[in-house]
């Protein structure tokens, strides 16, 4: 099963995260299919906070990816403070 979610990179007490395309059974900082975002959660000022290559998204859904709960909050946070 493929799944859509978050490797953590960055140092200690400054998380980063990649959004990435990844088998089930891989590690969670392990290997990848496709690098399709990123997470910032320490963003401060004109740094971008999120971001996510929305038509590779809807593409790795369309052929069956299941989202990370995590995932898919920011993802519908992202899209309502668009929407705004």
């Amino acid at each position: 099963m493929v799944v859509i979610r978050l490797s953590r990179g960055g140092a200690k007490a400054r998380p980063f995260y990649s959004i990435v395309v990844a088998d089930k059974r891989d590690r969670r900082d392990g290997r990848f299919i496709e690098r399709i975002g990123f997470y910032n959660p320490l963003a401060k000022g004109g740094e971008e906070p999120f971001r996510i290559a929305q038509d590779r998204l809807t593409y790795w859904a369309g052929v069956g990816a299941q989202t990370s709960d995590t995932v898919a909050r920011l993802v519908k946070q992202h899209a309502a403070k668009a929407a705004a």
